[in-house]
């Protein structure tokens, strides 16, 4: 997870405009997302079987979350009395694991208030704006920018993944050196027990800092 505040350039602001302008609402993305499973495909020029496999995955699991995501009334409360115009600008592709639990979390908080929006674009169709908006040098997804309207700022960002996932990933790192099969699957029964909890917090805490 990262959690910054920062003052953007006018090439950043220009591309975080239009990446809202042009973004999908997080209906269009899982009609989207299902209308790829259906069909054996995935976002992205490369049709890879293991990427559309993913997809498939994906759209399970994001049904899942849609219907069992629970936010808590104490955290329901304090969303609902934010009064900043805020957009949610999140880079995403349909293939991608850590997406799959976080899109569900966002789209219920920016049901909770009016004036939150979140919008959806296509990572490799924005290289640009990814490339402004980097974890660590990486173009990791998902990826959020939390944008002011009012101030015509980024505010903050987070991804790839919720505070707790993130230490697994380096503690994992520090130890084998990469990522494989096994962490990778360990980490989605990670998710499925923290039923987005763990995201729930981060992106709390970074709206109510």
């Amino acid at each position: 997870m990262e959690v910054v505040e920062k003052n953007i350039s006018e090439k950043q602001l220009k591309l975080v405009q239009n990446g809202i302008s042009k973004g999908m609402n997080y209906a269009s993305y899982r009609d989207l997302v299902s209308d790829l499973a259906k069909n054996r495909q995935t976002t992205g020029e490369e049709q890879l079987e293991s990427l559309i496999n993913y997809t498939e995955l994906n759209d399970r699991r994001m049904k899942r979350w849609d219907k069992t995501l629970k936010i808590p009334t104490e955290v329901q409360e304090k969303i609902s009395r934010i009064n900043s115009k805020l957009t949610f600008l999140v880079l995403s592709e349909s293939w991608c694991g850590d997406a799959a639990p976080s899109l569900p979390v966002l789209n219920k908080i920016a049901e909770l208030n009016p004036n939150i929006d979140l919008k959806i674009v296509l990572r490799d169709e924005n290289l640009k704006l990814m490339d402004e908006f980097l974890t660590n040098g990486s173009r990791s997804i998902p990826k959020v920018m939390v944008f002011d309207e009012h101030a015509q700022e980024v505010i903050g960002e987070w991804g790839p993944r919720p505070s707790i996932a993130t230490q697994m990933v380096e503690d994992y790192k520090k130890e084998h050196g990469h990522l494989d099969a096994q962490f990778k699957q360990d980490l989605q029964v990670w998710y499925n027990k923290d039923k987005g909890q763990n995201t729930l917090e981060d992106i709390t805490n970074l709206l109510l800092d």
